[in-house]
């Protein structure tokens, strides 16, 4: 295209206007970012896990498909097209001042503007296809009708006629004027991406590369003047960039234990409470993070099963955010909760979650001839307060030990054993959590305890991962891996009636990545299915964060929801991997049904089968 020295002018201007209006707001967004505390334990290596996430997420969208299919495949052809005309939209306005990258008259040039051509008609088919999904549809957890999504939608739709037809028509008049159409279309489109949760283009794939590694990690606190997320002078430079990386789909939303049960908590409000917050105050901001912006109410709903952050297609890491904020109210001592005290003290005065005398775990230890771990056991069993305390978690045990004493598995408990502190860290309490963490680390140190096996993943997921906080790195496995991987070793007769429901605890599956491993225990048994939302789609049992030790819930209650589900399978045993599930399971089942089907952890259904193995 020809242009005059005034068009050249004028459009030098407009761009020079629209990058400005673009950077108005976005060094905005710089400033916080800069400003922003450093995120404590935060590395950038190994780089290869972010070269593949990147690749994955960013480039394939295969997290955004996976999720929602069809809405993800549209939305991922809106990527993809974009990334194909980038070369097309630097030809554009090269070609103004008389410099054409892609010429027509060239193969290569013809070749490239022809394929870019296929990809407008398919940005232009999937952006229609959202736009009925969010304006006529309108599913409940994408939230409130959004007009700037609206007009963004309707210049990518612009943008893909434009094109088309300057392909389709002669030079000329006509030509000439949809060129300054397609170019103003292009112009209005950069400074409205700042404004809008459209942010996500620029900032997207730069959250997906520096999150910080490992699911759900939550961040060590920093020195004696560290209580987690309470003022904006606590926001980190990795939750800043979330925040403001947000694009609202509402997938954490979607699958929210506590929002799918009427509960005050959305996921999504709390990463954009955290926006709202830093573009009122800035990272200076002393003003409480909970309170206008961020409902501590919702902060305190939070099972931390970690479906929001598992379903993320932008690289935000919910539950260290939420426990953050609960760090901020609770070590500052601004959280008062009847529930959440006497749990603390449980913690303090007894050493275990439940509030038993630590003697009772001896007499259940003695009475069932439980050996103690001597150093010469290949295994620790590490009991846990559902394990040593809960008369159900008891059960659990007791059939593990069966079944690995079949398998000629040596192993031993500890003579002394407090909680691990989960609970307590999940809530935000550090001091309690760490108490009790230094206490068991010295305990399994003066045992020389090498390998643990836990029958809960809470346990599990504590021990191996947090209290390297504390300088111990402990090596520990599940029941299920362990079982898992005796395989031959142990029976394979039928011990349960009927089929077996399977439900995957969250720290197990997304916690752990530790699907198979339960089943194919089970399958030695029993025929298995899944409900409806399994493996990495399980629904929450509602005991996790602190949240089985906090009484009533608001709204229907979460064990119920999922209970429902499972007994719409049909099946005549409900299977499960963790002793919290199992209690909350119990309880709800109780309250729907009076004849209820069998309830057994996979260590019950596999120790089931050794009295048969042994009638003459």
């Amino acid at each position: 295209m020809g242009s005059s020295w005034l068009e050249q002018f004028i459009l030098v201007v407009l761009v020079a206007a629209s990058a400005w209006l673009f950077w108005r707001r976005f060094r905005t967004v710089v400033q916080v970012l800069r400003t922003a505390r450093p995120t404590p334990d935060y590395s950038l290596t190994p780089i290869g896990p972010r070269v593949r996430q990147f690749l994955w997420e960013v480039a394939a969208q295969g997290k955004v498909i996976r999720g929602r299919p069809l809405a993800g495949l549209a939305h991922a052809f809106v990527f993809w097209g974009f990334c194909a005309f980038a070369l097309v939209t630097l030809n554009h306005f090269a070609e103004a001042f008389g410099v054409r990258l892609l010429s027509p008259a060239s193969a290569w040039g013809r070749a490239y503007l022809d394929f870019v051509a296929v990809w407008a008609v398919a940005v232009a088919v999937a952006i229609t296809g959202l736009c009925v999904r969010r304006f006529v549809a309108r599913p409940v957890w994408l939230g409130k009708v959004s007009k700037e999504s609206g007009v963004i939608a309707g210049l990518i739709f612009f943008l893909m006629l434009t094109y088309l037809a300057g392909l389709a028509l002669p030079e000329g008049n006509a030509a000439h004027v949809n060129w300054w159409l397609h170019t103003l279309a292009l112009l209005a489109f950069l400074p409205l991406i700042p404004h809008t949760k459209h942010l996500h283009l620029a900032l997207s794939p730069v959250t997906v590369f520096l999150r910080r590694q490992g699911f759900s990690r939550i961040p060590p606190l920093e020195g004696d003047e560290d209580f987690g997320l309470d003022t904006g002078k606590d926001v980190t430079r990795t939750d800043a960039l979330q925040a403001f990386t947000c694009v609202e789909c509402g997938r954490c939303t979607e699958h929210c234990p506590a929002y799918n049960t009427g509960k005050v908590l959305n996921p999504k409000e709390i990463v954009l409470g955290v926006r709202r917050y830093l573009n009122e105050f800035g990272t200076g901001g002393e003003a409480p993070l909970l309170g206008r912006h961020i409902d501590e109410e919702a902060a305190f709903q939070c099972t931390t099963c970690g479906a929001c952050e598992f379903e993320c297609p932008v690289g935000i890491q919910h539950l260290p955010l939420i426990v953050g904020l609960r760090r901020g109210a609770v070590n500052t001592g601004k959280w008062e909760n009847e529930y959440g005290s006497k749990l603390f003290r449980n913690l303090e005065r007894n050493g275990n979650a439940l509030g038993f005398a630590p003697s009772e775990r001896q007499t259940f230890i003695e009475k069932n001839e439980l050996p103690y771990f001597d150093g010469t056991q290949e295994y620790c069993l590490w009991l846990g307060c559902m394990g040593a305390y809960d008369p159900q978690g008891r059960e659990i045990v007791l059939a593990l030990a069966r079944v690995l004493r079949h398998a000629g598995v040596t192993f031993g408990v500890l003579r002394k054993e407090k909680c691990t502190g989960d609970p307590a860290r999940r809530l935000g309490n550090d001091l309690a959590a760490a108490q009790v963490a230094e206490a068991n680390i010295e305990t399994l140190r003066a045992a020389k305890v090498a390998r643990m096996v836990s029958i809960c993943p809470h346990c599990v997921r504590t021990i191996g991962t947090d209290w390297r906080e504390y300088g111990a790195a402990f090596e520990i496995e599940h029941h299920s891996e362990l079982l898992a991987r005796l395989g031959s070793r142990l029976p394979a007769a039928q011990a349960s009636d009927g089929k077996v429901v399977f439900h995957d605890p969250c720290y197990l599956g997304r916690y752990r990545n530790i699907y198979d491993e339960p089943r194919r225990v089970l399958e030695r048994y029993a025929d298995v299915a899944d409900p409806p939302r399994a493996r990495e789609r399980s629904f929450c049992c509602g005991a996790g964060g602190g949240q089985m030790f906090l009484g009533e819930e608001k709204g229907k209650r979460v064990n119920l929801a999922r209970a429902e589900e499972l007994l719409s399978t049909g099946a005549a045993t409900i299977g499960t991997a963790c002793p919290f599930c199992q209690s909350m399971f119990r309880d709800a089942l109780g309250t729907l049904t009076q004849s209820p089907p069998k309830l057994l952890d996979i260590a019950q259904i596999a120790a089931a089968a050794l009295p048969k193995l042994q009638e003459p």
